[in-house]
């Protein structure tokens, strides 16, 4: 019998329908769903739909693999991703075949889909170099793979991008006999050129590392100066990539561009932060915090509030950087659940391109107490989430106006607010959060209370 694994995080909208695909298969007896604690309906779909599920103890891909692996209860193992819908339907078939048969112990998937550009410009090379045997895998670093419990309780599942390319040398040094085999047409979401360089970094990673264990000696001076021709002629075919592409990167504003929360400020100056406290302790619903917390600004005139926002402190260099990055031929803005006229404002400073918020009202430039969500917010038919209101769906929205593709747009954010948009957007990156959750789904982290590195991340 066999056992499908299928590490997942926040995959409410996929989960469903893979779990589904998994039981009705022939000899599967056991779908284990490995969490990495979804803050969706993620796991409630998954156990609804006949899965069983387990909580991840660390976050990653990697570590799921494992953990999964371990409560596995056949031998035959088949590891499916997520959020891919739908799988074509011999998938499971098509990789446990030969290890029923026991032509195999290990199997890795093909798929109609031209290989990836970390496959064909990292990935294919090193290999070549250091392990040629495995040239002929058409795409390595496939996650949709099958093999015997036996051998995956001796490798090393690794915590970052190069979990899959690790699992196939592990195998290959394990003398295990492999397969490649094709399972169809799948519809899966490709990182755009300027998301490349996590991937392609911690891939490259693993097969030297690989490599060095199996030789038991330190790296080749002269193997690594082929690695680095490697790396310099990928850098020069995404810069070129890069520059005939229209580019569009969104920032948040609180705690990203600002040193500090907008309404945290204001609760401070006009006295109301236990009601902003217990707002915040007692509501849920993102509409609801949304208005309550509106209702505290009543009376404010509209130049005190731009004054509460002219004390805040803006991240060093933020301007420069606008304007380099205005120069490279990027559209700027903001996309906030704050006020779209605290936003604005801070465009302004700024000589961003847009920026978008909640509508606060004003009556002869005082301050209503009411809000209004605007539509771009509100979830839609062309959503890719299935949030009532997210600032992914706003991304959508700016996107098409600028006829960009979201593929090439960056994000950058702190909070657990903007996980959507950071997972979505091509290029996600991570300012400054202490949010595990966040950092985990960024492409890119930037640690330090500073742009300067934009300037180099984005080409």
């Amino acid at each position: 019998m066999i056992t499908v694994i299928i590490p997942t995080l926040n995959e409410e909208e996929h989960i469903a329908s893979v779990v589904k695909y998994a039981t009705r298969q022939t000899n599967v007896s056991e779908v284990i769903v490995v969490d990495d604690k979804s803050l969706d309906k993620t796991v409630k779909l998954a156990i609804e739909n006949g899965a069983k599920v387990i909580t991840s103890t660390k976050l990653g891909k990697g570590a799921s693999m494992k953990e999964g692996m371990l409560c596995a209860s056949n031998e035959i193992i088949v590891f499916l991703d997520g959020d891919i819908e739908p799988y074509p339907e011999n998938t499971i078939s098509s990789l446990t075949t030969p290890l029923l048969n026991n032509e195999c112990d290990f199997v890795k998937s093909t798929f109609k889909r031209n290989a990836g550009r970390v496959t064909e410009l990292v990935a294919k090379p090193l290999l070549s170099i250091f392990f040629p045997d495995l040239t002929n895998f058409t795409q390595p670093l496939s996650g949709m793979i099958a093999g015997n419990k036996s051998y995956f309780t001796k490798i090393d599942f690794r915590e970052d991008y190069g979990v899959d390319i690790g699992i196939l040398i592990d195998m290959y040094i394990m003398n295990s006999r492999m397969r490649e085999v094709e399972i169809g047409y799948l519809e899966n979401k490709s990182k755009p050129w300027q998301a490349l360089s996590r991937m392609s970094k911690e891939v490259a990673q693993t097969i030297i590392q690989k490599a060095a264990m199996q030789n038991n000696q330190n790296y080749n001076f002269e193997e690594l100066s082929i690695l680095n021709k490697i790396r310099s002629q990928m850098e020069f075919a995404l810069d070129k990539q890069l520059s005939r592409l229209n580019k569009l990167i969104v920032f948040d504003m609180d705690n990203t561009i600002l040193k500090g929360r907008f309404i945290d400020c204001c609760a401070e100056k006009f006295d109301f932060i236990k009601e902003l406290m217990d707002i915040r302790s007692n509501e849920s619903d993102s509409v609801v915090v949304t208005k309550q917390i509106t209702k505290l600004l009543s009376g404010i005139t509209y130049n005190k509030l731009i004054a509460v926002t002219d004390q805040i402190e803006i991240v060093n260099g933020i301007k420069d950087i606008v304007l380099g990055l205005k120069q490279k031929g990027y559209i700027t803005g903001i996309i906030t659940d704050s006020y779209d006229c605290i936003a604005n404002h801070i465009k302004n400073k700024l000589g961003m391109d847009f920026a978008l918020g909640n509508e606060l009202e004003f009556s002869k430039s005082i301050c209503t107490g009411e809000v209004k969500i605007p539509s771009f917010l509100v979830n839609s038919p062309k959503s890719i989430c299935k949030h009532s209101l997210c600032k992914t769906n706003t991304l959508l929205s700016i996107s098409e106006k600028y006829n960009i593709q979201i593929e090439n747009c960056i994000c950058v954010g702190a909070s657990l607010n903007d996980l959507c948009i950071i997972k979505h957007s091509g290029l996600g990156i991570a300012f400054n959060s202490n949010n595990d959750l966040l950092n985990h789904h960024a492409d890119i982290i930037l640690s330090e209370e500073n742009f300067s590195e934009l300037a180099e991340i984005a080409k």
